[in-house]
């Protein structure tokens, strides 16, 4: 993308009414919005989530297949999400928003238990040892999502990486938490929701062209 593309796209992003654009430190110094996202979407609905969010077609098709549930995709990357945000707004899905912002601060974003749901999908496996504390299913990760998340909240990781696939089920049995749902190749074995088999991303289109497995994990924190 070039860079007078992405500039227009972050000139528009500021003007979208479904995206929030905090600066770092106005999160670290108390974000208006932590324990106050009902108000932003002026309901009381299920809040769910989806970490680095890419180009937001996740977090929009989900809002079109479950209008009582509000969804809100995070990345850092906000020329990325840029066409999510602008197709929530032409379709006026009312249940969108796009916060631009690092996954780390997930805790300092929302409330405990102001969260109902978490997808991961597609993110960097970050396979180089040195890069375990970016993981996304890490033990440091998982701390603050059970901050975030209702008790019993569920939370989805959909990759095409069978390392990080292997490595958070081996994670999520070593900390005792609740393995509700694996499959190693969604599309080759029945039985995942059609949350998982029927949407698909710019990227995951993309790893199938290629003949890469999707894998798919469904659990909870205890």
């Amino acid at each position: 993308m070039g860079s007078k593309n992405k500039l227009k796209r972050f000139k528009e992003n500021e003007n979208f009414s479904n995206v929030v654009q905090p600066t770092r430190d106005e999160v670290l110094k108390g974000f208006g919005l932590k324990g106050k996202w009902s108000t932003y979407f002026q309901n009381n609905n299920p809040i769910v989530l989806e970490l680095g969010c890419g180009k937001g077609e996740y977090t929009v098709e989900l809002a079109r297949r479950n209008p009582d549930k509000n969804y809100i995709g995070i990345d850092i990357k906000g020329a990325r999400f840029w066409r999510g945000a602008k197709t929530a707004l032409e379709e006026q899905l009312g249940n969108v928003a796009f916060l631009r912002s690092q996954i780390e601060l997930i805790d300092l974003l929302f409330a405990e238990a102001e969260v109902d749901g978490i997808w991961i999908t597609f993110p960097d496996p970050q396979i180089k040892y040195k890069r375990t504390k970016h993981r996304m299913t890490n033990p440091v990760f998982l701390e603050k999502y059970k901050q975030v998340l209702k008790p019993g909240g569920l939370v989805h990781l959909k990759t095409d990486s069978e390392f990080m696939h292997g490595y958070t089920l081996g994670l999520l049995q070593g900390l005792g938490h609740e393995i509700l749902y694996s499959n190693h190749d969604v599309y080759k074995n029945a039985g995942s929701p059609l949350e998982v088999m029927e949407i698909q991303t710019f990227y995951e289109n993309q790893y199938l062209e290629k003949g890469k497995p999707i894998t798919y994990i469904q659990f909870r924190i205890n």
